[in-house]
This record gives C-alpha cells, sequence and structure tokens, in this order.
C-alpha cells in the first residue's frame, strides 16, 4: 500500500478515474482550483504534468505555480488550461451567488475543448436534504447541489457531461457527487 501512496499520493480515486481513461494527458496544462495541500498534485508534479495551483489559504508557498488567490478571482488569463480540477471546493460557497461566482471564474479560465472535474457535496443520494447552504449527518456545513443544478449549470455554461453524475453515498453522513464537463464553445 506504501508504494501507491509513493506514487500516487492521496489523489482522489475519482480524479484517478479520469487519468486512467486518458483524459488528463501530459502535456496538458492543468489547474488545481483549491489544491489545498496539494493531494491531487504529487502524482501530476512528479509526472511533469504542467500543473498550477491556486488556493485562498497559502498552503503551498515556495512553488512558483502556486497562487494564493480566491477561486472566484484567479490571477490568470482567460482559456489559459486544458484542465480545472475542483475537488471538495465548490461546496464551501457561501450561498448560490458565490457557487456560480466560483463556477464562472473556473469556466473561465478553461480552454475550448477542456475538462472541469469537480467533486462536491450534494443532496443526490439523501433526497432529505435540501439543496444551499446547510448542516450534513456528519455534522459539517456544505453548500449542498443537487442533479437539476448541476445539468442546469452545464446546460448554461455550453458543456456537455463527459461522464454521468457519479455519486458517493457515506452512510447517514454525506453525498460527494463527481462531475466532469466538456468546455463545448
Amino acid at each position: 500500500m506504501s508504494e501507491l501512496i509513493q506514487q500516487f499520493g492521496d489523489i482522489d480515486i475519482y480524479l484517478f478515474d479520469q487519468l486512467l481513461r486518458g483524459r488528463i494527458r501530459p502535456g496538458m496544462q492543468i489547474l488545481d482550483a483549491g489544491c489545498g495541500g496539494g493531494r491531487n498534485l504529487v502524482y501530476l508534479r512528479r509526472e511533469g504534468y504542467d500543473v498550477w495551483a491556486v488556493d485562498a489559504i497559502p498552503t503551498m508557498t515556495g512553488w512558483d505555480r502556486f497562487h494564493v488567490a480566491e477561486i472566484d478571482n484567479m490571477p490568470f488569463e482567460s482559456a489559459c488550461f486544458d484542465v480545472v480540477l475542483s475537488s471538495a471546493v465548490l461546496h464551501f460557497a457561501r450561498n448560490i451567488a458565490h457557487f456560480d461566482a466560483m463556477l464562472h471564474e473556473m469556466w473561465r479560465v478553461l480552454r475550448p475543448g477542456g475538462l472541469l472535474f469537480c467533486r462536491l457535496a450534494s443532496t443526490i443520494g439523501m433526497p432529505h436534504l435540501n439543496p444551499g447552504r446547510g448542516i450534513l449527518p456528519d455534522g459539517s456545513e456544505r453548500f449542498l447541489v443537487d442533479a437539476a443544478m448541476l445539468l442546469d449549470r452545464t446546460s448554461a455554461l455550453g458543456g456537455q457531461l463527459v461522464d454521468p453524475l457519479k455519486t458517493t453515498v457515506v452512510h447517514e453522513m454525506r453525498c460527494m457527487t463527481t462531475w466532469v464537463v466538456r468546455k463545448i464553445c
């Protein structure tokens, strides 16, 4: 097990799936929007991917491709990345306006044909929960989306689902949905 951790780090299994399918390849410019401590960057950086990162908290200082910035106001030119990763970030939105601002900023920096990979808390699989800011059964406070909201945003952005929405239900605690969208225009 430790050999796998050394090779891939603590990479999100659903992001790993995108690598295995060849949707994220060497030579692509990748942004980890809300990278935290960089758990999804270990393998990508070591393998020479063209990776950049941004987070509001200075977690990866000393790396020249890390920028301290809010996700809704990133210091990058429009259409400069082939892939934007957002793993466990959008569910920290304060409200729907903040969610949309972060989403639109990630979409802005994504090139046409690019891939937006998101993992976020949802109500999918827990129909007793409501979309919006709320307390999950595990006690955490998150901004929750539902399938209709994600499908509506996919269409409104001019995107196309690469995979169907996939949700992991952690029994009576929370749901995490994987949303992968290709930028068509």
